[in-house]
Protein backbone atom coordinates (compact mmCIF):
# COMPACT_ATOMS: atom_id res chain seq x y z
CA UNK A 1 0.00 0.00 0.00
CA UNK A 2 1.64 3.29 -1.10
CA UNK A 3 -0.03 6.44 1.07
CA UNK A 4 0.32 9.99 -0.82
CA UNK A 5 1.33 12.94 1.58
CA UNK A 6 0.39 16.63 0.35
CA UNK A 7 2.71 19.17 2.11
CA UNK A 8 3.33 22.41 1.51
CA UNK A 9 6.56 23.91 1.45
CA UNK A 10 8.25 26.69 3.52
CA UNK A 11 8.79 29.19 0.51
CA UNK A 12 7.57 32.83 -0.05
CA UNK A 13 8.72 33.94 -3.27
CA UNK A 14 6.16 35.15 -5.61
CA UNK A 15 3.21 34.87 -2.72
CA UNK A 16 1.00 38.00 -2.39
CA UNK A 17 0.57 38.56 1.34
CA UNK A 18 -1.60 40.95 3.54
CA UNK A 19 -1.58 42.25 6.71
CA UNK A 20 -4.76 43.40 8.60
CA UNK A 21 -2.72 45.64 11.53
CA UNK A 22 -4.39 46.80 14.72
CA UNK A 23 -2.95 50.19 15.90
CA UNK A 24 -4.43 49.69 19.15
CA UNK A 25 -1.69 48.63 21.49
CA UNK A 26 0.63 49.20 18.76
CA UNK A 27 3.73 49.39 20.42
CA UNK A 28 3.21 45.58 20.43
CA UNK A 29 1.64 45.16 17.33
CA UNK A 30 4.65 47.04 15.68
CA UNK A 31 7.12 44.08 17.17
CA UNK A 32 4.54 41.66 15.43
CA UNK A 33 4.33 43.73 12.13
CA UNK A 34 8.28 43.24 12.47
CA UNK A 35 8.48 39.81 12.82
CA UNK A 36 5.77 39.23 10.24
CA UNK A 37 7.59 40.98 7.58
CA UNK A 38 11.52 39.18 8.40
CA UNK A 39 9.58 35.81 7.91
CA UNK A 40 8.37 36.42 4.89
CA UNK A 41 11.58 38.20 3.54
CA UNK A 42 13.76 35.46 5.21
CA UNK A 43 11.75 32.57 3.22
CA UNK A 44 11.61 34.16 -0.13
CA UNK A 45 9.13 37.29 -0.29
CA UNK A 46 10.30 40.80 -1.66
CA UNK A 47 9.06 43.37 0.89
CA UNK A 48 6.83 44.92 -2.71
CA UNK A 49 4.60 41.61 -2.14
CA UNK A 50 3.33 42.36 1.53
CA UNK A 51 0.54 44.58 1.92
CA UNK A 52 0.16 46.18 5.08
CA UNK A 53 -3.28 47.73 6.12
CA UNK A 54 -3.95 49.60 9.65
CA UNK A 55 -6.69 49.21 11.47
CA UNK A 56 -8.54 50.36 14.63
CA UNK A 57 -8.78 47.56 17.13
CA UNK A 58 -8.50 43.62 16.59
CA UNK A 59 -12.15 43.48 15.83
CA UNK A 60 -11.83 45.38 13.13
CA UNK A 61 -9.35 42.56 11.61
CA UNK A 62 -12.51 40.17 10.17
CA UNK A 63 -13.74 43.06 8.08
CA UNK A 64 -11.03 44.01 6.71
CA UNK A 65 -9.18 40.07 6.19
CA UNK A 66 -12.88 39.49 4.31
CA UNK A 67 -12.11 42.69 2.24
CA UNK A 68 -8.60 42.04 0.97
CA UNK A 69 -9.41 37.90 1.24
CA UNK A 70 -12.36 38.91 -1.71
CA UNK A 71 -9.99 41.32 -3.59
CA UNK A 72 -8.24 38.29 -5.37
CA UNK A 73 -4.78 40.18 -4.61
CA UNK A 74 -3.51 38.30 -1.87
CA UNK A 75 -2.65 34.52 -1.42
CA UNK A 76 -2.91 34.76 2.26
CA UNK A 77 -4.15 37.38 5.12
CA UNK A 78 -3.09 37.56 8.42
CA UNK A 79 -4.78 39.68 11.45
CA UNK A 80 -2.14 41.37 13.63
CA UNK A 81 -3.02 42.69 16.71
CA UNK A 82 -3.00 42.24 20.85
CA UNK A 83 -5.76 41.87 22.92
CA UNK A 84 -5.01 42.25 26.96
CA UNK A 85 -7.34 41.21 29.71
CA UNK A 86 -8.93 43.95 31.40
CA UNK A 87 -10.92 43.82 34.44
CA UNK A 88 -14.72 43.21 32.69
CA UNK A 89 -14.68 40.17 30.12
CA UNK A 90 -14.59 42.05 27.35
CA UNK A 91 -11.00 40.72 26.18
CA UNK A 92 -12.47 37.05 26.07
CA UNK A 93 -15.85 38.63 23.99
CA UNK A 94 -12.82 40.30 21.59
CA UNK A 95 -10.81 37.22 21.27
CA UNK A 96 -13.34 34.99 20.80
CA UNK A 97 -15.11 36.81 17.98
CA UNK A 98 -12.05 37.75 16.48
CA UNK A 99 -10.99 34.17 16.34
CA UNK A 100 -14.54 32.26 14.49
CA UNK A 101 -14.78 35.86 12.43
CA UNK A 102 -11.04 34.96 10.52
CA UNK A 103 -11.76 31.32 10.22
CA UNK A 104 -15.54 31.61 8.70
CA UNK A 105 -13.26 34.46 6.41
CA UNK A 106 -11.04 31.70 5.07
CA UNK A 107 -13.75 28.74 4.90
CA UNK A 108 -16.11 31.61 2.87
CA UNK A 109 -13.16 33.22 0.72
CA UNK A 110 -10.94 30.25 0.33
CA UNK A 111 -7.74 32.31 1.03
CA UNK A 112 -6.05 31.25 4.23
CA UNK A 113 -7.03 33.59 6.72
CA UNK A 114 -4.35 33.52 9.67
CA UNK A 115 -5.06 34.56 13.23
CA UNK A 116 -1.59 36.39 14.69
CA UNK A 117 -3.66 38.51 17.25
CA UNK A 118 -2.21 37.61 20.57
CA UNK A 119 -4.46 37.17 23.86
CA UNK A 120 -2.72 38.36 26.82
CA UNK A 121 -3.88 38.13 30.73
CA UNK A 122 -1.19 41.54 31.19
CA UNK A 123 1.13 43.80 29.39
CA UNK A 124 4.00 41.89 29.97
CA UNK A 125 2.61 38.54 28.45
CA UNK A 126 1.50 40.37 25.13
CA UNK A 127 5.62 41.65 25.23
CA UNK A 128 6.85 38.38 25.99
CA UNK A 129 4.79 37.02 22.94
CA UNK A 130 5.72 39.89 20.91
CA UNK A 131 9.46 38.94 20.46
CA UNK A 132 11.10 38.42 23.68
CA UNK A 133 10.67 35.48 25.76
CA UNK A 134 7.88 33.46 23.86
CA UNK A 135 8.89 34.06 20.43
CA UNK A 136 6.87 36.25 18.03
CA UNK A 137 3.88 35.42 17.28
CA UNK A 138 3.94 37.39 13.93
CA UNK A 139 6.49 35.28 12.95
CA UNK A 140 4.57 32.24 13.54
CA UNK A 141 1.88 33.65 11.82
CA UNK A 142 3.42 34.23 9.02
CA UNK A 143 5.55 31.04 9.07
CA UNK A 144 1.59 29.19 9.13
CA UNK A 145 0.50 32.26 6.06
CA UNK A 146 3.27 30.81 3.66
CA UNK A 147 3.35 26.99 3.98
CA UNK A 148 -1.26 27.35 4.07
CA UNK A 149 -0.60 29.22 0.93
CA UNK A 150 1.08 26.87 -0.66
CA UNK A 151 -1.14 24.24 0.42
CA UNK A 152 -3.93 25.52 -1.12
CA UNK A 153 -2.06 25.72 -4.29
CA UNK A 154 -0.67 22.57 -4.26
CA UNK A 155 -4.11 21.13 -3.51
CA UNK A 156 -6.73 23.44 -6.35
Amino acid sequence: MSVKEIGAKLQAKGLKIGLVASRFNEFVTKELISGAVDCLVRHGSNESDITVVRIPGANESPMAAQIMARSGKFDAVIALGVVIQGATPHAGLINGQVSKSLAKVALDTGVPVINGVVPAESLEQAIERAGTKAGNKGWAAAQAAIEMANLYKELA
